[in-house]
């Protein structure tokens, strides 16, 4: 099922500064978004950015002790999103940084919006080029902590993540 939703230019911006931080001072790093979530617009024809659910890299120490807990948390109980995270890691030959895409889908939510969103998640994925980590959850069970979080990313041998060792 093809979807007629756009992505809108603040989702790709957005996007464009997680994957390419440009900043070269301390502050302009700590504007650096750790995490995001992104929502369909009230008219459902857009993929817009989804207000007050981001977790900026000043805030990682600061506001935020455990920044994918407080990712974890902002996810909504019984509607869909889309999600980038910017995962830091550690395997035994190096620490490494990888965006994760996120679809979140809980069992929960209305088959309507579902629908629209399943549909969309190409159009999203298309726009945001570049991503090394996709996957889709289903329930807090499947995201609940790094460990289970380092089990379905599995690709590499980590060690850490998110400086927690695994």
């Amino acid at each position: 099922m093809a979807s007629r939703v756009a992505v809108s230019d603040g989702v790709i911006k957005v996007f464009n500064d997680m994957k390419v931080c440009k900043s070269s001072t301390p502050e302009e790093v700590k504007k650096h978004k750790k995490a995001m979530l992104f929502c369909l617009s009230e008219d459902k024809k857009n993929i817009v950015l989804e207000e007050g659910k981001e977790i900026l890299v000043g805030d990682v120490g600061q506001t935020v002790d455990d920044p994918y807990t407080t990712f974890v948390k902002m996810l909504p109980d019984k509607n869909f999103c889309y999600t980038l995270y910017d995962a830091t890691f550690e395997t035994k030959e190096s620490k490494k940084e990888d965006m994760m895409f996120i679809f979140w889908a809980p069992k929960c939510a209305p088959l309507k919006s579902k629908m629209i969103y399943v549909s969309s998640k190409d159009a999203i994925k298309e726009k945001l080029t570049g991503i090394k980590r996709e996957l889709q959850a289903n329930c807090y069970e499947e995201v609940k902590d790094c460990c289970t979080m380092a089990e379905k990313l599995g690709e590499y041998a980590m060690i850490s993540l998110e400086g927690k060792p695994l």
